[in-house]
C-alpha cells in the first residue's frame, strides 16, 4: 500500500524540499532581530570596556587586553543566552513565535541545520551553551580580578570554541552547504560564513596569546628554581 507523504508547509529554508510540517513563519522583521542582536551585544561589550577599565592589584589592563576580555563577555552573552535557548527549545522553535526563537527561524535561513535539530547541531550548541557560555564569564572575572587561572581559562575556551567551529563547517562541508542559498550575501556570507567565521579568527589569536603567556610564566618558574639550586 503507498503511504501518504507528509504535508508539505512552504518555508524559506534550504534544500527547498525540506520538511517542516510544524513551520510558523517569523512576525518579527529581519532588521528587528539583527538589531537586537547587535545592540545587546555592544551593551555587553561597552559595559565590560567600562569596567575593565578600572584600575585592579596588578594596574590597568592594556587595550588589547580590554578588548580580549569584552570577547568574553559578549561569548557569554552569545553561548548562554542565544545557544542556551536553541538547546532548550529545538524541538518547539520552528512553530514558537517567541522572540528568540524566531532568531533562530531567521538564521536558519544561513544553515537549515538549526530548524530542523540536525543531531550534531543540537548537542555542539548544547556543549557550547552549558560548558563555554558560564567559562566565558568566568573569564572575565579571572582577568578583572587578576587570577592566577585566567590565561588557563582563556586557553581552553579558545581551544573548544575553535574546535566547535571546525566542525560546524567541516560538516556542512561535507553536506555540500546543501542547507543554506550558496552564495546569497546575507544568509550564506553574513549568516553562515562571516558570522562564525569570527570563532576562528579571535580564538586562534587568543590561543596563541595565551601560549606565549603561560610558556612564559612556566619559563620564569623553571629559571627561578635554578636559581634557587645554585
Amino acid at each position: 500500500m503507498e503511504t501518504a507523504s507528509p504535508h508539505k508547509v512552504a518555508h524559506p529554508y534550504w534544500p527547498r524540499d525540506l520538511s517542516i510540517p510544524n513551520y510558523v513563519p517569523n512576525d518579527r522583521s529581519m532588521s528587528e532581530i539583527v538589531t537586537f542582536l547587535f545592540s545587546v551585544s555592544g551593551l555587553f561589550l561597552l559595559a565590560t570596556w567600562v569596567i575593565s577599565g578600572r584600575e585592579n592589584a596588578s594596574g590597568r589592563l592594556g587595550v588589547w587586553r580590554r578588548l580580549a576580555v569584552c570577547w568574553f563577555a559578549v561569548c557569554g552573552f552569545i553561548h548562554g543566552v542565544l545557544e542556551g535557548w536553541f538547546s532548550l527549545y529545538y524541538d518547539v522553535i520552528p512553530a514558537d513565535q517567541s522572540f528568540l526563537s524566531q532568531l533562530w527561524k531567521e538564521y536558519s535561513k544561513g544553515d537549515s541545520r538549526y530548524v530542523i535539530a540536525d543531531n550534531f547541531t543540537v548537542c555542539m550548541e548544547t556543549v557550547t551553551a552549558w560548558l563555554w557560555g558560564p567559562l566565558s564569564f568566568w573569564t572575565v572575572f579571572a582577568f578583572l580580578t587578576n587570577k592566577s587561572y585566567r590565561f588557563v581559562l582563556q586557553l581552553v575556551i579558545s581551544i573548544g570554541q575553535l574546535y566547535g567551529v571546525v566542525l560546524y563547517f567541516y560538516t556542512e562541508h561535507r553536506d555540500g552547504y546543501a542547507h543554506s542559498e550558496m552564495g546569497h550575501p546575507i544568509y550564506f556570507w553574513f549568516y553562515f560564513v562571516f558570522m562564525n567565521v569570527l570563532w576562528v579568527v579571535i580564538p586562534l589569536a587568543l590561543i596563541v596569546d595565551a601560549w606565549g603567556q603561560l610558556s612564559g610564566a612556566q619559563a620564569h618558574r623553571d629559571s627561578s628554581k635554578k636559581s634557587k639550586r645554585t
